[in-house]
């Protein structure tokens, strides 16, 4: 799985005109998902997300000491198939490396339902529909996330 994670001061998402979540204060998470991904994937993502030091202390604008977990942030989640968009070649992306929607579909959920653990309020997006999705970004603090990496060695 693939994350962008974005530090938010408020965040929507909206489908077909109408709001589906909104946010204060917390995170934007665009989650991709790929065919070798599983239920394994979902989980460290949920959980390396909620656990990440991307949030000043209290009466700071600046510093990444707090997690969403310390602060009560909000979660917005939107799935995002574009994430695994390969650019390798000519000018239109092709996403052969996003998972189909009935593999894709039912592991977004399993994302959804492992950040719920967490008791933290979790909005999302609806699954394969065409999203608007407003918010300010807060620092700018942008993170890119990789289930991958966790098999990486450190350096």
């Amino acid at each position: 799985m693939r994350a962008v994670i974005q530090r938010v001061n408020s965040a929507s998402v909206s489908v077909d005109g109408a709001r589906r979540g909104v946010i204060t204060t917390g995170l934007v998470v665009l989650v991709g998902v790929t065919q070798n991904d599983g239920p394994d994937e979902a989980a460290y993502l949920a959980e390396k997300v909620l656990n990440m030091r991307l949030f000043p202390p209290a009466g700071s604008d600046t510093g990444f000491d707090l997690s969403a977990l310390d602060v009560k942030a909000g979660i917005l989640l939107v799935s995002q198939f574009t994430l695994y968009a390969s650019t390798r070649k000519g000018r239109r992306p092709s996403f052969t490396g996003a998972a189909a929607g009935d593999l894709a579909g039912p592991l977004f959920d399993r994302v959804v339902e492992e950040f719920r653990k967490s008791g933290l309020q979790i909005e999302t997006g609806v699954f394969g529909a065409h999203m608007h999705v407003e918010l300010e970004n807060d620092g700018p603090v942008t993170i890119v996330l990789d289930s991958d990496e966790r098999f990486a060695p450190r350096g």
